[in-house]
């Protein structure tokens, strides 16, 4: 699962810091006047501002899992998701752009919308679950089509974010013309507006990412969030009223007649233009940038919660500490044109260059456990990678917007969303092409030379607009050359550099790398062959990893009494799907998320009983949870390969709902059999605890390592088993598990549900709401559960 929720990061762009917005001329030239202005207005709006840019983020992480518990976490999943969104936050920003103009109480405003926000918010779940219902309907009898399953992912997920998505957008134009209604020194203002909301989008980041999910679920979180936005509408709508009451009282009727005033030159149209498809290119560039650069990232840090909680709070940083950077700028008397053609070109070189940083730094350090209650090193290294992009891109942003709206133009407002929009519409475009075009067809390394291109293609369209045409020529030709010998010199193969460092003296046999994951093959100096996926240890094909993968395909199908259908969640190696795929007589469906690994597993057919190629087996690329609701087919057994619940995205595939849907898609006396992972004890009794709640007659097999559920008492067949074992076929593949017969596959059973029921105890359950271990982020995890208490008499399981 590769949680690709860190390129909604454009939602958080810098919006403009203007030079000075149309006042009245009385007010420029009084400074008296200007001083009347209510004192407290602009903390009063900064404090309100951050607790929106935090709810924004937290909203963003619930809205996109509860999404992709209907929708799955395939990239084409999520990138849909993604589009929907930003075309909603596009399409707030340009309506409340038109509309703020015509408004003499934008704060007023402003508070309507935050209360807006934190109603919808709340009957969010709701909408999920209509949608989820629409959804099971429609693919109920959908042909099998990528394209046509995006369509409807796409309509529903617009159905979903189009109003909180719109109210979200609406804010920025509607603060900004809060920020700076009657005020002076517009540019310092505004900036530290936009660094106010930043730092509340980062908090809000942290918080959702290490306490809020994981600590008091999605439900809550709904409802904390959304008291926060009702709060603050509020307030903003109070304030309004109180500093509408004191300007009636102490300002004169404005002058009609207004001015501008503008910190730089003014901007021909020819240019403004230029800049305003400059800006709809920057957004393309920096979605699909972020979806590439988080691509690589999973290759150099863990996939957890917490790994990609870090980063996106680190991009977000970047970008509010070039806007930093940039508000000193905009008050001086710089050539604005030059020196943002300057900044895109410099982007450009910087962005090929960041994973060689990344390359480097990382065969640096030591590699330091997610379990240290320090930073891992590797996560210091990612962060300084991509830092130089984000902040130059956050200084690009408010010097393109004051270009944009230094015109003379009294349309602030609107003007802002028009730049917003098309920005964001570019990041729109920029989700749906990587995740759809440029990584499956050309990889990370070719589609990061070609967004960097795109950068190089932005700088030279700026500079082309100066009037000096020696500036021009110099400014093109030394981005150009920058740009090629960064090309040439400094954009590695991520992949190779990781598994250089990471795998040193293993030969690679086989690698392909593809949108979901990237998966390689290599062989050991002691001849065993392994499969990594995200140079992660995946599958071996050594003995141990064998008989034990192996086991958790065969303990089903020798459990149930005459299987003729079968489900495997995931792939990897292929052994577990091998060994259900053995049994004479079964069908078997296997749902993996990657293509790349279905290829992958054929380097094992010698373990795996050549399974992708079987004539008895289906292999589905699509998401396993996905598959299961959606489905309408009754399976006699359901088992999956091992899955690690702390991944990020897992938590969909632990969770009572998760078992409801594999129960429901039982046959009346089939099995389901899941892998329990025993490093950590409250882990392992929270797992078990949340599988009783699903199957509360489930038991306890080989040890205490597999959970078998049943919608009734499980009961053994000798009789089965001995016809099972009399097809040659299917001895030979129970054999391969150590089940010779009856007393060897008693043999296996570890306890009865009463045994482990006394075993965990009353507690917390595994949910879709509180996915807990996902979202934990426990220093110490080297404490085993003592298993010596869960033994059971195996006549619990014998016919009565």
């Amino acid at each position: 699962m590769r949680t690709l929720r860190l390129e909604e990061l454009c939602r958080y762009a810098p919006p403009a810091m203007f030079a000075m917005e149309d006042v009245p001329r009385s007010q420029v030239s009084t400074p008296s006047r200007a001083g009347r202005e209510p004192r407290m207005l602009l903390a009063g709006l900064l404090g309100l501002f951050f607790v929106t840019g935090a709810c924004g983020l937290v909203y963003q992480q619930l809205w996109a899992r509860l999404l992709s518990l209907v929708f799955g976490v395939t990239v084409y999943a999520l990138a849909t998701v993604l589009a929907s969104f930003f075309a909603g936050l596009a399409l707030g920003s340009l309506l409340a752009g038109r509309l703020v103009d015509r408004t003499r109480r934008p704060m007023h405003w402003y508070g309507i919308v935050e209360i807006l926000v934190g109603g919808v918010a709340l009957l969010t779940p709701a909408a999920v679950a209509a949608v989820e219902r629409m959804y099971v309907g429609i693919a109920d009898g959908m042909p099998d089509s990528v394209a046509l399953l995006t369509l409807i992912r796409l309509v529903l997920s617009l159905a979903v974010f189009v109003i909180p998505a719109t109210l979200l957008g609406a804010s920025l134009p509607i603060v900004v013309k809060s920020s700076v209604l009657r005020s002076t020194g517009l540019g310092e203002r505004v900036g530290l507006l936009y660094a106010t909301n930043t730092a509340g989008a980062i908090a809000g980041t942290l918080v959702a990412g290490f306490w809020l999910i994981g600590a008091i679920g999605l439900s809550s979180s709904f409802r904390l969030t959304a008291a926060l936005n009702l709060a603050v509408g509020a307030l903003a709508i109070l304030w309004s009223r109180r500093v509408e009451r004191e300007r009636d009282h102490t300002l004169p009727p404005p002058v009609p007649r207004t001015v501008t005033v503008s910190p730089g030159p003014a901007v021909p149209q020819r240019v403004r233009r230029v800049i305003l498809v400059v800006f709809g290119i920057s957004g393309f560039v920096a979605l699909a940038l972020e979806i590439v650069w988080f691509r690589v990232l999973v290759l150099y840090l863990e996939s957890t919660t917490s790994a990609f909680t870090i980063m996106l709070a680190t991009v977000l940083f970047g970008i509010a500490a070039g806007s930093a950077l940039g508000a000193p700028l905009m008050r001086r008397r710089f050539d604005w044109l030059k020196l943002l053609a300057a900044t895109e070109l410099v982007l450009a070189i910087v962005t090929l260059v960041s994973l060689e940083l990344l390359a480097q730094g990382y065969s640096q350090v030591d590699q330091v456990s997610l379990s240290n209650h320090a930073i891992p090193p590797t996560f210091v290294v990612s962060a300084l990678a991509i830092l130089p992009t984000m902040v130059l891109m956050g200084i690009a942003f408010p010097l393109g917007m004051g270009l944009w709206v230094a015109d003379g133009s009294d349309e602030t407002g609107e003007r802002v969303g028009a730049f917003y929009s098309v920005n964001v519409a570019g990041g729109i475009l920029g989700s749906l092409v990587a995740g759809f075009v440029l990584l499956p067809a050309l990889g990370v390394r070719t589609s990061l030379v070609v967004l960097a291109a795109l950068l190089l293609g932005c700088g030279g369209l700026l500079a082309w607009s100066l009037a000096e045409p020696r500036t021009r020529v110099a400014f093109v030709a030394t981005g150009v050359v920058g740009f090629v010998i960064a090309a040439v010199v400094a954009v590695p193969d991520p992949y190779a550099a990781v598994l250089h460092h990471r795998y040193p003296g293993e030969r690679v046999l086989w690698q392909e790398e593809g949108v979901q994951t990237t998966v390689s093959i290599h062989e050991r100096p002691d001849g065993v062959r392994v499969m990594y996926l995200d140079a992660l240890h995946q599958a071996n094909d050594g003995p141990p990893m064998v008989a034990f993968h192996g086991l958790i395909g065969t303990l089903p199908m020798a459990l149930h009494p005459e299987p003729r259908r079968a489900l495997v969640v995931g792939l990897g190696g292929g052994v577990t799907a091998g060994a259900v795929s053995a049994h004479g007589g079964v069908e078997v469906d296997v749902v993996e998320l990657s293509r790349e690994v279905v290829h992958g597993a054929e380097w094992f057919a010698h373990v795996n009983h050549d399974v992708v190629d079987r004539p008895n087996v289906d292999v589905e690329v699509d998401d396993g949870r996905n598959h299961l609701l959606v489905t309408d087919r009754r399976y006699d057994v359901i088992t999956a390969d091992v899955i690690q619940p702390r991944h990020a995205g897992a938590g969909k595939l632990w969770s009572v709902e998760y078992w409801e849907l594999a129960r429901d898609a039982l046959t009346s006396d089939g099995v389901v059999l899941q892998w329990i992972p025993s490093e950590h004890a409250p882990d392992y009794r929270l797992i078990m605890r949340s599988f009783l709640e699903v199957f509360p007659n489930a038991t306890l097999w080989a040890g205490g390592s597999l959970l078998v559920g049943s919608r009734e008492p499980l009961r053994l067949d000798r009789g089965a088993l001995e016809r099972k074992l009399a097809d040659s076929e299917t001895r030979a593949a129970l054999a391969a598990s150590g089940i010779t017969s009856f007393e060897s596959l008693l043999g296996l059973y570890t306890a009865g549900p009463a045994e482990m029921r006394a075993f965990v105890g009353s507690g917390p359950l595994l949910t879709d709401d509180r996915p807990q271990i996902e979202f934990s982020h426990r220093p110490d995890r080297d404490d085993p559960p003592d298993l010596a208490e869960l033994r059971g008499d195996a006549v619990e399981v014998l016919p009565r």
